[in-house]
């Protein structure tokens, strides 16, 4: 084998390489830590990404409240219109700075309740039924209730007032 053709391979095993550590960072594992006291894993987050995480929670929980308002009026219009603003168009606008703190399993709560909120906003506008849209949210209910019970949100300083020790994914 010619001395270009090792070098090559080597070169494309190295990129191969850093392409799947990135990936690896990016995608799985977060940055998270643990304590003694508090079970979750803790997401740590810079203010200002810790308040847009928190902002978008709290959109979820206002269109939550819009679609049980609805349902008690049996308003399916209501209701696909207070789920839509919250499906996967709500889910853009994250850094990847930000993706690559959070780990993959927060990643893919939060990207499946943004696709519940769609599929209730559709099935609401094609079947008129409330009740049917109050499962799917329990439903949806259940994952907030999986992640808030696996995470919690700190700032990066707040782990030394804490005691937190570095835990990985």
């Amino acid at each position: 084998m010619k001395r270009s053709s090792i070098i090559y391979l080597s070169t494309i095993g190295l990129l191969l390489g850093v392409i799947a550590v990135m990936a690896y960072v990016f995608l799985i594992a977060g940055k998270t830590t643990v304590t003694a006291e508090d079970p979750r894993r803790a997401i740590e987050l810079e203010p200002p990404e810790r308040a847009l995480v928190l902002s978008e929670m709290r959109g979820f929980l206002i269109a939550v409240h819009k679609i049980t308002d609805a349902a008690v009026r049996n308003d399916a219009n209501a209701i696909a219109a207070a789920a839509k603003p919250m499906g996967m168009a709500a889910a853009g606008g994250v850094s990847p700075a930000l993706m690559t703190k959070l780990p993959l399993e927060f990643k893919q709560l939060g990207h499946s309740v943004h696709r519940d909120f769609d599929r209730i906003a559709l099935d609401a506008e094609a079947m008129g039924d409330t009740r049917h849209a109050l499962t799917q949210l329990g439903e949806t209910l259940g994952k907030c209730v999986a992640c808030h019970a696996a995470y919690q949100l700190i700032a990066p300083d707040t782990t030394q007032l804490m005691g937190i020790k570095a835990g990985g994914s």
